[in-house]
């Protein structure tokens, strides 16, 4: 074996030499930009584990089709041996294939058994169905079959057409330097030049550790105040502005300028992901910093916290958060001051569940973790003469503030609301009572994999602090469930400490993918980001945000002819993927887009049908709320591509208008839920009479009030998770009435038959 490797070596640096290849990607930059000045970037981050390279999964690498144009070199072969005998060929190329020491060089080279096995394929039908083969590799396959060569000396030629079909092979050093993620301080030469002060306001909800942190911030020169939602950055546009000091509005549809002339101001409220890393401040604020290991977004606390250059960061967040920001600010050598505060009004956990909607109390508010939920409660509620309110995610911003103008108002008569976790952060509300419909909701991990499970301990303090906040006329909070068996779970809950946060989120940038497109051009973006994240190093303080929904819209408009850093900002578009007139809508700008032909407000108002009709049932109204997020959506990109969508003003106005109408429809959604059908928000096994369930085996017990009666039957948690369809449950509804009547003549028909034998013995 000695031998043959030896061999092979040999060839192959032979070969190499011959061969006059350069490498296009010489001098090219390999890795994230580091600082030349600065600071030491202290290490003391924790392991990954091993220090050697993690193995590539290879089952990503796809393999490229090779060229197969003439090559210069073309029948010089044939003409200096003999042409070659295709079944010779085959026994030979088999006999390559099976050799354990070509299979070991190839492991050797970075060919796993999956990428030998796919490499050989290709080499053979190469080999076997080219008319003609480049000199070198004809006169080698012709020397192995007659005898005068070894069969191991086409081991180069392989490796060659192995890189040709997986270029990563020759660049796979450069792809790990350029995917290593173990110190993003790092990426932050601005802010590692500064010695920055960091001030954590800990606490819990409605302790005050915000307005702290916000007043240092209005009394700077310059500030920045980044947070996780429109709604959060607008209330603080709107305070510094109403205190007298200007403040702009970034966000990532809007730019407000309070400069008549369009001059930046010196404070600036921004969603997180739009903060600038570049731009100086005297103070800056980052709320809700325990984001910062969300799956999802908290790739953008990370680049905040490492990245903002200002000389005081005002980080704000739940204590347990307090020991990992320590440790990540040690990594940049600069300490972390802490101010803790308490909750400024007492909440208490009742020890009775709500159990019927007829308990409801002014100022409760009743929280649900699905839309189907939302329609049936908010129906249920107003069926006993109640108003209530209605705020849910996906509602446009200004109809979730108008909603809850109406529940504050004292003189509106609505005192009741119905929400989803939306109200954890962002919105003032005058609530009382925090009643809890269910302690599941469905989550996403690291990973992108969604699955029920209970709330988090976390969730739980944030849905449930909103009870009796110091800014409302409750100053003490109470905390219950609808169903009393999910009130023992819930005191566990919230009796538990909160676990500590242990890692922040990562997320490739445009420049590192495209530095991965200079050595693998024929990649696709859904497949480069997947090797980026397989190859990706990241010490035990970070992890890589899952990229499920970058990659749904890069496959998505994969076939779009766009460049790649089009192609990636299109990517990065907040999309609620599951809505379906959205993506469409997506695909067909991205074509648009393609073609060079602008946006027009005409163009928009076509593809979304305006002026759109007032909403007759919650069909419409759900879908009104996909056609305002397509108004985001063309916003979002207007701040990016803003010769392609012109027209930013004609469609915010639209979208104001458009807000009002959902506004009107929320309103009366319970006139909407009536107008639907009633299988989407009702459990038809509520309405069914005693006795016809008992005709059809099920023991469901019926009262007003009960379980049951609060959409937690079997029937209704089916409908919730997708396993039934209304169609399904009125086709079952048909079976089961035909069956029940089936079952009644059945009895009455044996009823007659045993009358009918009496009858006859009597007479015997």
């Amino acid at each position: 074996m000695a031998a043959s490797v030896n061999r092979c070596v040999c060839a192959l640096s032979r070969l190499q030499r011959t061969s006059g290849r350069a490498h296009l990607y010489a001098g090219a930059a390999l890795s994230v930009p580091r600082p030349r000045t600065g600071p030491v970037v202290f290490t003391r981050a924790r392991s990954s584990g091993s220090s050697s390279p993690k193995p590539p999964d290879t089952s990503l690498f796809v393999p490229v089709a090779l060229k197969t144009d003439s090559f210069a070199d073309a029948g010089v072969g044939a003409e200096l041996t003999q042409p070659l005998d295709k079944s010779e060929l085959l026994k030979v190329l088999n006999r390559f294939y099976k050799r354990k020491e070509m299979q070991k060089l190839a492991a050797d080279n970075g060919l796993d058994a999956r990428l030998f096995h796919q490499a050989f394929i290709s080499f053979r039908k190469f080999v076997l169905e080219m008319s003609s083969l480049p000199a070198d590799l004809h006169i080698v396959l012709s020397d192995v079959c007659c005898g005068a060569g070894h069969i191991d000396d086409l081991f180069p030629y392989f490796m060659r057409h192995s890189k040709q079909i997986f270029p990563m092979l020759d660049c796979m050093d450069d792809l790990r330097k350029i995917s290593d993620l173990r110190v993003p301080a790092n990426w932050y030469p601005e802010a590692r030049a500064i010695q920055r002060k960091v001030i954590f306001h800990a606490g819990p909800t409605n302790s005050g550790k915000t307005y702290h942190a916000i007043q240092r911030y209005l009394a700077a020169k310059s500030g920045v105040y980044c947070g996780p939602l429109k709604l959060l950055a607008h209330e603080i546009f709107e305070k510094s502005n109403d205190a007298g000091v200007p403040c702009d509005l970034i966000t990532g549809e809007e730019r407000t300028f309070v400069d008549p002339e369009g001059r930046a101001s010196g404070h600036v409220a921004c969603t997180i992901e739009m903060c600038s890393v570049t731009t100086s401040y005297e103070v800056a604020v980052i709320d809700e910093i325990q984001m910062i290991r969300d799956p999802s977004r908290g790739w953008a606390w990370t680049r905040a916290l490492l990245g903002l250059c200002a000389e005081e960061i005002h980080v704000c967040g739940e204590t347990a958060a307090i020991d990992f920001v320590r440790e990540l600010m040690y990594t940049t050598g600069e300490e972390v001051e802490v101010h803790n505060y308490q909750r400024l009004t007492p909440f208490s956990i009742l020890d009775q569940a709500l159990d019927s909607l007829d308990n409801l109390r002014p100022g409760d508010c009743i929280v649900c973790f699905s839309k189907n939920d939302i329609y049936s409660i908010s129906r249920q509620v107003e069926a006993r003469g109640l108003e209530c309110a209605v705020i849910y995610g996906s509602l446009p911003p200004g109809t979730k503030l108008s909603q809850a103008k109406k529940f504050n108002d004292p003189e509106d008569p609505c005192k009741i609301l119905v929400a989803t976790d939306a109200i954890g952060m962002g919105l003032n509300l005058s609530i009382k009572r925090i009643i809890f419909n269910s302690l599941v909701k469905p989550n996403v991990n690291e990973k992108g994999e969604k699955h029920m499970e209970t709330i988090s301990t976390s969730q739980a303090l944030q849905i449930a602090g909103r009870a009796g906040r110091f800014s409302s006329k409750f100053k003490e909070g109470e905390v219950t469930t609808m169903h009393r068996d999910d009130l023992p779970v819930l005191k566990e809950l919230l009796s538990q400490s909160v676990e500590p946060i242990e890692t922040a989120g990562l997320h490739p940038t445009a420049e590192q993918i495209e530095m991965f497109a200079y050595h693998l051009p024929d990649a696709t973006l859904s497949n480069l980001v997947d090797i980026f994240v397989s190859l990706s190093q990241v010490d035990g303080m970070y992890f890589v945000c899952n990229i499920d929904d970058f990659k749904f819209l890069a496959d998505m408009i994969q076939h779009i002819p766009l460049n790649l850093r089009s192609r990636y900002v299109f990517c990065t578009a907040p999309i609620n993927k599951k809505q379906p007139f959205v993506c469409t809508s997506f695909l067909k700008f991205a074509r648009q887009f393609s073609r060079d032909e602008p946006l027009t407000f005409d163009w928009v108002c076509r593809h979304i049908g305006w002026p759109p009709l007032a909403p007759k049932n919650i069909k419409d109204l759900v879908h009104l709320e996909a056609v305002h997020d397509v108004l985001d959506l063309y916003l979002w990109l207007s701040y990016r591509f803003m010769d392609m969508f012109p027209d930013t003003i004609l469609i915010r106005q639209i979208q104001k208008d458009l807000d009002q109408i959902i506004q009107d429809g929320v309103r009366n959604i319970t006139r909407l839920i009536r107008a639907s059908d009633p299988v989407t928000v009702t459990d038809p096994l509520q309405n069914a009479k005693p006795d016809q369930m008992a005709d059809r085996g099920l023991s469901l017990k019926v009262q007003r009030g009960s379980r049951a009666a609060i959409d937690s039957s079997l029937t209704s948690r089916l409908v919730r998770d997708g396993l039934l369809t209304p169609d399904m449950i009125q086709q079952l509804q048909r079976e089961w009435s035909k069956e029940s009547d089936t079952a009644k003549h059945s009895a009455l028909t044996n009823s007659l038959k045993t009358d009918k034998g009496k009858q006859r013995k009597k007479k015997k």
